[in-house]
């Protein structure tokens, strides 16, 4: 068989033209990251790691901005009665799970510098590390933020798409877990409508908490949870998560770059908001694929996590609380990006006060970033991957 002949076969099988060069290697099959893989029943997110795979925690010594204030408002949380029934998670008591981040606090304010911090952790605590998505470590890390948007308490005017109250018939669990609609006669009818039947049938009418002037920012609240509106006199109402209707998070965007709608080297949450400026015929169209809706009450003095405690701008991560332990101390290793616009390396600690209906399995994190316009420029290019770790004192 000539030269020739061999290589037009083996393009026909390959889907290339080649030539009678040496054959490459070929590299090893790599699948397609699937970070909202569920694990195993019964398996844990966590698993605990020998010093040697240790991450230098002195670069979380230099930038500990709001950091006391977010274990405290963990201990807060698990000062309550409540927080026991989470616990045990894996080896880690209730107890032990305090003492922590007790010790953390000590550590924190007596320490010198961030080797002796470093070195202070290493021989005090023992380090779990996120299996991931993959079994490997492999965590996808985004962003999540407080809009503030214009709003209103009343409906007038361009102010007509409302965001509403926790239903009267939704039943929900002490964590706030849907169980379904109550019926006239007091039985519980599964599930609860969908983010269209609710919206486009006007089920909950008289039950709104706030009317905004745009559909898709209406849809933005919903999906981060909660939302600060600006009142007509300046004054800012602020709304916090109250419940939600028990429905998968579907995102959106995924959609939309199928359709080629908005390009995926340039998603951001801002791409998705002039998108629906600039063709709010398209807003329902979309935005009905996400059956989740989230409802609301009045929080005021800032923003309110799963735990019913203050989330604090980077040091509160949102994870699933099926797999992962609650207000617990975490650690984190990735890239974020940076206010000029370029991306950089992270590494800093935060506590795991909070969850969210994209935030799914041991592969994701969301990490909170703040509130208002600079915190959205952020955290709507938040998407990177990286490495998650928790720290517990060893026994």
């Amino acid at each position: 068989m000539s030269c020739r002949v061999a290589g037009l076969l083996i393009a026909a099988v390959l889907g290339t033209l080649v030539g009678c060069q040496k054959p490459q290697e070929l590299k090893p099959f790599q699948p397609e990251p699937d970070y909202g893989r569920p694990l195993p029943p019964g398996q844990l997110a966590l698993r605990k790691i020998g010093p040697e795979a240790y991450p230098d925690f002195s670069r979380g010594f230099a930038d500990r901005a709001g950091l006391e204030e977010a274990i405290r408002n963990s201990l807060d949380y698990l000062g309550r009665p409540s927080s026991r029934r989470h616990f045990p998670y894996g080896d880690v008591s209730h107890a032990r799970a305090v003492r922590s981040l007790e010790r953390f606090l000590e550590l924190l304010r007596t320490a010198r510098s961030g080797a002796e911090f470093d070195a202070a952790i290493r021989r005090e605590f023992d380090v779990y590390q996120s299996v991931g998505w993959d079994d490997r470590g492999t965590v996808w890390f985004t962003g999540y933020y407080t809009p503030i948007f214009e709003g209103r308490r009343q409906r007038e005017g361009r102010f007509r798409y409302p965001l509403y109250a926790k239903p009267a018939d939704l039943v929900v669990d002490a964590d706030g877990g849907s169980h379904g609609r109550r019926r006239p006669d007091g039985t519980i009818e599964p599930g609860y409508p969908t983010r269209r039947q609710i919206e486009e049938g006007r089920i909950l009418d008289g039950q709104e908490v706030a009317w905004l002037k745009d559909p898709f920012e209406a849809y933005v609240a919903t999906v981060q949870g909660s939302a600060k509106l600006r009142l007509p006199d300046g004054t800012l109402y602020e709304l916090g998560y109250a419940a939600n209707n028990g429905h998968e998070y579907t995102p959106i965007a995924k959609q939309m770059i199928a359709d080629g709608v908005i390009d995926k080297s340039k998603l951001s949450l801002q791409t998705l908001l002039d998108y629906f400026r600039a063709n709010p015929q398209k807003t329902y169209y979309y935005t009905w694929r996400n059956d989740r809706y989230v409802f609301f009450q009045e929080r005021p003095g800032g923003t309110w996590g799963s735990l019913n405690v203050q989330v604090t701008p980077y040091r509160t991560i949102a994870t699933d609380k099926s797999v992962y332990p609650r207000a617990c101390l975490s650690y984190l290793v990735t890239t974020l990006p940076r206010p000029g616009g370029q991306q950089g390396a992270y590494s800093g600690f935060a506590l795991d006060q909070d969850t969210g209906g994209a935030i799914r399995a041991a592969g994701r994190c969301d990490l909170y970033i703040g509130t208002g316009p600079s915190a959205e420029a952020i955290a709507g290019r938040v998407g990177a991957e990286g490495k998650l770790y928790y720290l517990f004192v060893k026994e």
